[in-house]
């Protein structure tokens, strides 16, 4: 195994780790994104099956910016938070 080949292999494995710094650097906000989509999606999911049945109890989650943000960044703990401080107040 001569100089060039060791040259070769040393250019192959930085390319290697560029790539893979690369896509590290843009699959994590995906990720990040996508456990956002899906806590707004279950916490909104959790909202209307408990104010379907709010109808029955007579205690319902109003809808607006404080409780759409609650339940996009919280998701499940945000409802349960927002369920929380309606049986406090």
């Amino acid at each position: 195994m001569g100089i060039a080949d060791v040259g070769i292999v040393l250019a192959y494995s930085a390319g290697v780790m560029l790539i893979f710094m690369l896509s590290w650097i843009f699959v994590k906000p995906f990720k990040i994104l996508g456990r956002l989509i899906l806590n707004s999606f279950l916490g909104a999911l959790f909202l209307i099956i408990f104010n379907f049945f709010g109808k029955f109890t007579g205690i319902f989650i109003g809808v607006n910016i404080f409780t759409a943000l609650m339940l996009g960044i919280l998701g499940i703990p945000g409802f349960i938070a927002l369920l929380l401080l309606k049986f406090l107040i």
